[in-house]
This record gives C-alpha cells, sequence and structure tokens, in this order.
C-alpha cells in the first residue's frame, strides 16, 4: 500500500479559514442584533408602535430623502383630502359646540377599512394633530391618544363659529414594516355667525409671550430654501429648550385650500438660531406656525407669507 499522505492544512490556509469563519460569524451576530433592535416598542396602551427619525432638510413629508438648497423637492402640500395612499381619516364626531371643551375621536382605516394600529414615533408622537379655523386663526398643535380598537380622541374646544380644519399628521407602519408618512384632513362643525377674519399682513417678525421672534429666508415655489428663526426676550436671545425632540416645529398652511406643510428643523441649533428647509409646493399666501418652549412653556409664533 502507498503511503499516506498528510491532508494537515498550510498556516496561509488556515489564516484565511479563520477569517472567513470570523466574517460569517459577525454576520449572522449583526443579522440577530439587529433584528433585536428593531423590535417594536409596545405602547401605554399594549399596541405596537415603531420608531422613525426624520433626517434634517427633510423636505415636507418626504421621509426619505434630503433636499439641499436650491434643488426642486418633491413636496405637495397635505391634508387637502380624508383618503390617500389607501388610507382614510375617519371621524367619530364632527360637530362642536362654541367655546364648549368636545372630545374629538377618530380613525384611520386602512384600504380594507380596517382600524389601524400600528404608527411611528416621530418628534416623540404616534400622532400630530393640527387644528385651525379656515381664515386661518385659532391655530392649535394636540396630541391624541389611541386605544385598543385604534380610535384615538383628544379633548377639543373651538371658541368659535365656523368651519374648521383638522389635519391628522402620522407615520403609518405596514404588515411588512414599510413606513409610509401623510396628513389627512376633516372639516370640523362650529355652528353660529361666521366672520372671517382677514389675513394679517406679511412680516418677518413679530411676538408673542413677551418674546421677539424674527425669521430670515424667502420662501419659493417648487424650490426648498433655508428658513432661520431667532427667539429673543429684551434683546438676549432665549435659552431655547427641546420641545417633542426639537427646538422648534413648523407648520406652514396656504390660503384658500388650506394646504400643509409641516417642516422639521435641523436637530442642532445654527448659531442660536432654529434652522428650517421649506419647500412651497406653488405661489400664494402662507400662514407660519412656529412652536418652541422656553422655560417649560410653549408658544406659537405666527407669520404670514407670500409666495411669488
Amino acid at each position: 500500500m502507498p503511503d499516506r499522505v498528510s491532508a494537515a492544512p498550510d498556516r496561509g490556509t488556515l489564516r484565511l479559514a479563520l477569517s472567513v469563519g470570523g466574517l460569517v460569524l459577525a454576520v449572522l451576530l449583526g443579522f440577530g442584533l439587529g433584528r433585536l433592535n428593531s423590535a417594536d416598542t409596545p405602547t401605554a396602551v399594549g399596541l405596537e408602535t415603531a420608531d422613525h427619525t426624520h433626517p434634517p432638510g427633510t423636505a415636507p413629508h418626504d421621509h426619505g430623502t434630503v433636499a439641499g438648497a436650491g434643488q426642486a423637492a418633491d413636496a405637495e402640500a397635505g391634508g387637502l383630502a380624508v383618503s390617500a395612499a389607501g388610507y382614510t381619516l375617519a371621524p367619530l364626531t364632527t360637530g362642536f359646540t362654541p367655546g364648549r371643551e368636545g372630545q374629538l375621536r377618530f380613525q384611520i382605516h386602512n384600504a380594507q377599512r380596517k382600524p389601524v394600529t400600528r404608527f411611528a414615533i416621530v418628534h416623540d408622537k404616534p400622532m400630530h394633530l393640527i387644528v385651525v379655523r379656515r381664515d386661518l386663526s385659532g391655530f392649535q398643535h394636540l396630541h391624541p391618544t389611541m386605544a385598543p380598537d385604534g380610535t384615538w380622541s383628544v379633548p377639543l374646544t373651538l371658541p368659535e363659529a365656523g368651519s374648521w380644519r383638522a389635519y391628522a399628521d402620522f407615520t403609518v407602519v405596514a404588515d411588512d414594516g414599510t413606513q409610509a408618512a401623510l396628513t389627512l384632513g376633516v372639516d370640523l362643525a362650529v355652528p353660529g355667525g361666521y366672520e372671517p377674519r382677514p389675513l394679517p399682513a406679511a412680516a418677518t417678525s413679530t411676538t408673542v409671550g413677551g418674546f421677539t421672534v424674527d425669521y430670515q429666508g424667502t420662501p419659493q415655489a417648487g424650490a426648498t430654501v433655508p428658513l432661520t428663526f431667532r427667539i429673543a426676550a429684551d434683546g438676549t436671545p432665549a435659552a431655547l429648550e427641546r420641545y417633542l425632540a426639537a427646538y422648534g416645529h413648523l407648520v406652514a398652511l396656504r390660503e384658500g385650500d388650506l394646504g400643509y406643510l409641516h417642516v422639521h428643523p435641523e436637530p442642532q441649533l445654527v448659531d442660536g438660531a432654529v434652522r428650517f428647509w421649506l419647500t412651497a409646493p406653488g405661489p400664494g399666501r402662507y400662514r407660519l406656525y412656529l412652536d418652541f418652549q422656553v422655560a417649560g412653556v410653549v408658544r406659537t409664533a405666527e407669520f404670514t407669507v407670500v409666495v411669488p
């Protein structure tokens, strides 16, 4: 019989095998940890949500790519319809008595007309509700709570008669984990004589609660441009605090059809100021509502802007 030849690998081959094995192990561990880290977080009512972050400089309601200065963004005004992308805002209450607290209740239905119960957390909340009268007065930024059956509810007082608009601003999570950011709108009726107020003249400065708020920037139709807001008291820059995980929140509503834009700021202050990137979807007059917090108190500064 011939002599048996040793099958032991040389050192180079052994090192290669160990390297490949380590790489495979790292990938498998990373995959497992990734699945653990991406697990949904239960809310107080035992329902499931998924975390969601909004990148700085993102155009309104574009929760993916980031548009830079001067670049055209694929942004459209939201809140013009009660249904979009297979989802529907289904109100359970629409009538209110002027000056009396009521309860606004609604659900978000999917294409199968079933209530949705999975929403991403965007700026600390799974649902942002904006309410305003059709003359763009009476702005309110609220955060409803959801019951196990998918019914959202929030106390709401509409101080004056007229037609009001409620916007549900949320990011829904589908069964396959994909996310869709939507804003759906519905009208609320308050009986009585309606006398619309004229929109205030355009200005870049206003005062609210003892603070002076100024902004720099010129919104343009179809282009993404920066708007920088500075808040001061008696000439001293205000000590801004994070509110809903940001130094400011900006909502823009278009006069007439009440088209809606919700623009998130850059994550950090820019030379002490709050900077947003805004894309106006078309010309017209807009009302800007800036929420900011100082010493635990949230205030709203309002501006009229004309986009040529």
